[in-house]
């Protein structure tokens, strides 16, 4: 891809380009230049009674249960770069969805812990190149989001109290390649997953792109090790058998030989690296909490998995049992894939309802 602005790196951080970075948050809700800190009311104007405008009078937005709140509203073409930001309440319950040239189907529909690789509603450190969430809930994604003619970003509060959100969207003005694809980002979640089933982590997608990226939260409801499943990516027309088999959800996050370091040295060892991670294990406490909860990722940054026409992702859910037998598990598993393609987005499959969302 030509440089043009979209992206830098440190190869090219040095070349000047055309683009204009623009950035939207509670001081600026359109990201209009020289219009920012320009609020006179907010969440932020009782602090700031007696210094008034210009400090930080707006820096936050308050969302109702049931209501949606649009974050950003840009015309194109540009591309975002960057989002950070800080909600409260219960992030499973958090709806972050995004909009590509107008369409009516997001692109982009997940739960916004779940979308930053923290999907147990409780921080964990994470340190990617794609997602870093760092002390004390800050998510930051810098996946890039190219688009041409607009881009829509809502979030929606499916819980019960009012949350607090705090949000800047940083992107750039500029001219979009022919050849740039549509971040998109689907959320599933079964519980528990029926015995002898495969837990699908991608389905139905139509059109032209490459695989990116990988999440997932995962509760074990057997004792003994849970990962013994392969992934295994369907590509263009793949039937009962697919061109991608992966040899154990360990290997496939990067890892090897159960994550465990040795009961001496702590068992499941936590990690989190540019491209793959087990960022995060939740223990049980020997009263109420009583599984073990996983949080890993991969992204595919530098090997992307190409498809032409269709796509489709699962993975196994598989322990052992007596006499070294395979056991097909029946745990709490979540996901988000992370993809790029040509529009339009096929419509994915309905959220689950809060309850059915819920962390419990």
């Amino acid at each position: 891809m030509a440089f043009n602005g979209l992206g830098m790196h440190m190869g090219n951080l040095a070349r000047l380009s055309n683009a204009k970075t623009r950035s939207i948050s509670p001081e600026n809700f359109d990201g209009a230049k020289g219009r920012g800190g320009m609020a006179l009311e907010g969440t932020g104007a009782a602090a700031a009674r007696e210094l008034g405008q210009g400090w930080k009078i707006s820096p936050s937005v308050r969302i109702a249960p049931g209501e949606t709140r649009v974050l950003a509203d840009i015309e194109g073409p540009g591309a975002i770069q960057h989002i950070w930001m800080t909600p409260t309440g219960h992030w499973r319950f958090s709806i972050l969805r995004v909009y590509w040239d107008g369409a009516e189907t997001p692109a982009i529909e997940c739960p916004v812990g779940d979308f930053f690789a923290c999907g147990w509603n409780t921080y964990a450190q994470v340190s990617s190149l794609a997602v870093c969430v760092n002390p004390g809930s800050a998510l930051n994604c810098y996946w890039e989001m190219p688009f041409r003619r607009s881009c829509r970003i809502t979030m929606t509060n499916i819980g019960f109290a009012e949350m607090t959100l705090y949000y800047q969207i940083t992107y750039a003005l500029t001219e979009v390649p022919e050849d740039a694809a549509y971040l998109h980002a689907q959320f599933r979640r079964v519980n528990p997953l029926p015995f002898k089933e495969v837990y699908t982590i991608l389905d139905g997608v139509r059109g032209k792109g490459h695989y990116v990226g990988t999440y997932m939260a995962w509760c074990v409801n057997n004792t003994g090790w849970w990962g013994e499943g392969e992934i295994k990516f369907y590509l263009d027309g793949d039937d009962a058998f697919p061109t991608i088999c992966g040899t154990g959800t360990e290997d496939y996050f990067c890892g090897s030989y159960n994550f465990d370091v040795g009961k001496e040295n702590g068992g499941y060892r936590e990690f989190t690296t540019p491209y793959s991670g087990l960022a995060q294990v939740i223990r049980p406490d020997g009263l109420y909490q009583s599984q073990t909860r996983f949080g890993l990722y991969r992204w595919h940054i530098t090997d992307p998995i190409r498809f032409e026409q269709d796509l489709r992702v699962t993975i196994q859910a598989l322990g052992w049992r007596s006499e070294r037998r395979y056991l097909p598990l029946q745990d709490d598993i979540a996901s988000v894939a992370f993809w790029y393609q040509t529009l339009p987005t096929a419509p994915f499959p309905p959220l689950p309802d809060r309850d059915v969302l819920e962390i419990v």
